[in-house]
């Protein structure tokens, strides 16, 4: 959101206030503050003309002007009602020099997940890609996907699901465990820089049960229908904390985990591996003790097994 109309509309949310003693605060012509509050009007802002000022009646329900409204975090975001892929929006503009945007959508028609695999992403959930430039060699990013988990599952948490992370970075609901959200880390660098990172977020969220696989769920189908802007914004916030603290991640990843002390088996590129998901080191990886000894995993497709 452009910053004067960030202002505007912190003006209005504590008002009522006039045009001119709004202008006079912001140092702009009230022409300027009357242009803001009919494009905040458009962007779904409820803004009342009373005898005594404006005043901030509601805003809209969703969409890129209600995320940034008390966004704590600095994020720019593009907003799509439905769009390919956010992740495929999010590489473009990485690609033309863009930091710190996020591209969010009501609905995706062509997204996908790790492996090329389809990501079904109908309109209700949470969809969105972040694009990032952090000061990191690439042996380092997995540690923004793991962030991009912790910071999902800490907030579906907060609306009364009982989620938890399989590594690295599904978040998965109940004993059948089920999946909730989806994330795909995308980047391009050189051998010992970053250049940038896309980390991409499909949560099920505001979505009917049968809309999305039998293998996932939906926020809806545990706990009804939330605030998908309220959730966004806590989802953001918590990834840009996390983001600025490396190391924090992997504790906050750990005490969020249900593949530590469970018998798994992950299909890596050098083959399978089998055994007891013992830890996770920095920057993700998998510590796996198996009847050769311990072995460590950077990559892979994680399964649970049940107790023999």
């Amino acid at each position: 959101m452009q910053e004067t109309r960030r202002r505007v509309l912190e003006g209005l949310a504590d008002g009522p206030v006039s045009g001119p003693d709004l202008a006079d605060r912001l140092e702009v012509s009230r022409a300027a503050v009357w242009k803001h509050v009919e494009a905040l009007r458009e962007a779904g802002f409820a803004v009342e003309s009373r005898d005594d000022g404006y005043v901030l009646a509601g805003v809209p329900e969703f969409g890129g002007a209600a995320v940034e409204f008390g966004l704590d975090a600095p994020f720019e975001v593009e907003f799509h009602d439905s769009i390919g892929s956010t992740n495929d929006r999010a590489r473009a503009l990485a690609g033309e020099g863009a930091a710190d945007v996020v591209v969010l959508a009501d609905e995706q028609t062509g997204a996908r997940g790790r492996l090329d695999r389809a990501w079904s992403s109908p309109s209700g959930g949470v969809w969105l890609s972040i694009v990032c430039r952090p000061d990191l060699p690439p042996a380092q990013v997995p540690v923004y996907t793991l962030a991009a988990a912790v910071a999902t599952t800490e907030a579906v948490r907060e609306v009364g699901v009982d989620a938890g992370i399989k590594w690295p970075n599904d978040v998965l609901v109940g004993d059948d465990e089920k999946k909730l959200v989806g994330i795909l880390t995308e980047m391009e660098g050189e051998a010992d820089r970053v250049s940038w990172v896309v980390v991409g977020i499909g949560l099920n969220a505001n979505v009917d049960a049968d809309e999305v696989p039998e293998t996932a769920t939906t926020i809806g189908e545990q706990v009804g229908d939330v605030d998908r802007a309220d959730l966004t914004r806590r989802i953001l916030e918590r990834f840009d904390e996390l983001r600025a603290d490396p190391e924090s991640v992997l504790p906050a990843w750990r005490d969020l985990a249900t593949t530590l002390g469970r018998r798994v088996r992950v299909e890596t590129p050098g083959g399978e591996v089998v055994g007891e998901a013992v830890d996770v080191e920095f920057p993700g990886t998998l510590v796996v003790a198996t009847d050769d000894g311990e072995k460590r995993v950077s990559a892979g497709d994680c399964e649970h097994l049940r107790p023999a």
